[in-house]
């Protein structure tokens, strides 16, 4: 079973509910769910949260990290294919977030 098709049965068990919120974080942008990822690690590591509140919280972060997780993998092999050697053999580069772009 695929981690799509996993993940899709998964959501289907858990309730109507659960299929609309996985539907609106895979409509979301990278920027945004990274955002919101960013604000739902800041309130469970703040704590004095009740305990179902944290487990719906955690579920959420986990939704958010898994779809970051994904449109970066698809980034990363989109600039895999646009670089390519004078030869056209595809060459890839090590590029890194905190590398100088000088």
């Amino acid at each position: 079973m695929s981690d799509t098709t996993a993940a899709a049965t998964q959501t289907a068990a858990a309730g109507p509910d659960a299929a609309a919120v996985a539907a609106e974080i895979n409509a979301m942008p990278f920027d945004k769910a990274l955002a919101e990822l960013q604000a739902v690690v800041g309130r469970l590591e703040s704590g004095g949260l009740p305990l179902e509140e944290s487990i719906t919280l955690y579920e959420r972060g986990v939704a958010l990290h898994d779809h970051c997780a994904k449109l970066l993998g698809s980034a990363e092999l989109r600039v895999q294919r646009l670089v390519e050697s004078a030869g056209g053999r595809l060459s890839t580069l090590d590029l890194r977030p905190d590398d100088d772009e000088g």
